[in-house]
C-alpha cells in the first residue's frame, strides 16, 4: 500500500469496544485508518446517489488503485501492496462500512480475478495481467455461477472443447459482479472429459457478450451481469495451467469468503453506529429513546455480536498468515458474521423506526445489500453443511 510513514502508537478508529487494537500491528492500523479516511471522503458522499441511480462509482477505481487496494494481499513483485491477511481484512471491513458494492468490487478484483491468475496461472500470465490490474487499468470478473447452477458448481454446463488452436468455449454465466465493465473474465468450464478448467477470456473476443441485470433491490451500486459465450475461440496461452478440477474455483472462493467475513463486520458497524446516534437524538415521551430498556437491549446485542465477530475474523487472519486456516473455519466466519450483520441491520432499522426505510440514513441500504451477501459466495445453508460434515464426519450433500 502506498503509505510510506509508519505511524506508531495508533489505535483503531471507530468501533473497538474490546480494545482489539492492542492485538494489531501499527501497519495494520495504518491500513484501517487509510481505508476509513477514503470511505469518509470519497465513498459516503456519493454512495446514496449511486444507490438511487443503480450506478457503479467508476470514479473511485483509480483512487483505490492508487492507494493499493486492488490485489492488496498479493506480492509486490507484481505491483501489489503485499499486505498481510489481517490488514487486507481490515481494508474489506472499512470498505463495506461504506457500501457492500464497493467492497464487492475490490473483492472480485482481488480474490476472484487477480488471485486465480496468481495462484493458478503461468508466470507469463501473472506478469501480463497482475500489474495492470493492481493499477486499475484492467478490471476482472469471475464466471462460475450459471442460470441453473448456484450451490452445486460441479454441475456447470459451460463447455470448453479442445481444438487444434486452443479451445472453443460455449455457455452462459449469471450473477457476475463487474461483468460488463470487466476487461477480462476468469471463466470456469468443463472440458471433454468433464474436468473443470479455468480460462482468461478477454473483452471484445468474437462470441463473447455481456448484458446487465436490472431491477435489483440489493447491491444497486454494483454492476451485475450475464456473460454469454457463443463458440468463443480461446488461445492455449489463455488457459490457467494449474486449474484442474473443482478445487481451482473453490480455492478462489475461499479467498473471497475470507474478505466477506471481515467486510460484513463493516456493514454491521455502520448500522450500529447509526442506531446509537439516532437513539441518543430521537426524543419520545420527553426523553431520548436510548434511555429505554428495550432499545438498550438491541444496542447491547449488536455491540456484543460485532465484538465477537471482530475477534473471530482476527483469529482467521492470524491463522491464514501462518497457513493454518482450514476452509471450514472460513465457512464458520462467513456464516456467522454475515448473519450477525443482517441482524444488526434489522435491529438498527427498528431503532430508526419509519426513518429507517429512507436513504437519509444508511440502514436500509446496508440491509438490502446484506441480503445478497448472505446468499453469495456460498449460502448460509451450504456453509452450515460444510461445518456439519466437518464436526460429524458425515456428509449431508450426498
Amino acid at each position: 500500500m502506498n503509505m510510506k510513514v509508519r505511524q506508531m502508537g495508533m489505535t483503531v478508529r471507530g468501533l473497538d469496544y474490546a480494545n482489539i487494537s492492542i492485538l494489531l500491528t501499527d501497519e495494520e492500523i495504518l491500513v484501517q485508518h487509510t481505508t476509513r479516511d477514503f470511505v469518509e471522503a470519497e465513498v459516503l458522499p456519493v454512495i446514496t446517489k449511486h444507490h438511487r441511480q443503480a450506478t457503479f462509482p467508476h470514479e473511485l477505481v483509480s483512487e483505490m488503485a492508487a492507494l493499493g487496494f486492488l490485489g492488496s494481499n498479493l506480492p509486490a513483485q507484481y505491483g501489489c501492496a503485499n499486505l498481510n491477511s489481517v490488514a487486507h481484512g481490515l481494508l474489506c471491513q472499512e470498505l463495506e462500512r461504506g457500501d457492500s458494492a464497493v467492497r464487492s468490487f475490490v473483492s472480485v478484483q482481488t480474490s476472484l480475478a487477480m488471485y486465480p491468475i496468481y495462484a493458478l496461472g503461468s508466470e507469463e500470465q501473472k506478469r501480463k495481467w497482475l500489474p495492470a490490474m493492481a493499477r486499475g487499468e484492467v478490471i476482472g470478473c469471475f464466471g462460475l455461477t450459471e442460470p441453473d447452477v448456484g450451490s452445486n458448481p460441479q454441475a456447470i454446463k459451460t463447455r470448453a472443447t479442445k481444438t487444434e488452436r486452443g479451445w472453443r468455449l460455449s455457455g452462459t454465466k449469471m450473477w457476475i459482479t463487474n461483468g460488463s465493465i470487466a476487461d477480462i473474465a476468469i471463466v470456469w468450464a468443463k472440458d471433454d472429459g468433464d474436468i473443470i478448467r479455468g480460462f482468461i477470456i478477454e473483452k471484445g473476443w468474437d462470441g463473447f457478450s455481456t448484458t446487465d441485470m436490472h431491477g435489483k433491490f440489493s447491491l444497486r451500486a454494483s454492476v451485475t451481469s450475464e456473460l454469454i459465450f457463443d463458440e468463443v475461440h480461446v488461445p492455449e496461452q489463455s488457459q490457467l495451467p494449474k486449474a484442474e478440477g473443482l478445487a481451482g474455483p473453490l480455492q478462489c472462493l475461499n479467498q473471497a469468503r475470507y474478505g466477506i467475513a471481515w467486510g460484513s463486520i463493516g456493514a454491521a458497524m455502520a448500522c450500529y453506529e447509526a442506531a446509537l446516534k439516532y437513539a441518543g437524538e430521537r426524543i419520545q415521551f420527553g426523553k431520548p429513546i436510548a434511555s429505554f430498556q428495550l432499545t438498550q437491549e438491541k444496542l447491547v446485542w449488536m455491540l456484543s455480536e460485532i465484538t465477537k465477530a471482530q475477534l473471530l475474523a482476527l483469529q482467521l487472519g492470524r491463522l491464514k498468515d501462518r497457513e493454518l486456516l482450514r476452509h471450514q473455519l472460513v465457512s464458520l466466519a462467513k456464516r456467522n458474521n454475515v448473519w450477525m450483520a443482517r441482524e444488526c441491520a434489522r435491529l438498527s432499522r427498528e431503532i430508526h423506526g419509519a426513518n429507517g426505510i429512507i436513504d437519509d440514513y444508511p440502514v436500509m441500504r446496508h440491509l438490502m445489500n446484506l441480503e445478497s451477501v448472505y446468499t453469495y459466495e456460498g449460502t448460509h445453508e451450504m456453509h452450515t453443511l460444510i461445518m456439519g460434515e466437518d464436526i460429524t464426519g458425515i456428509s449431508a450433500f450426498e
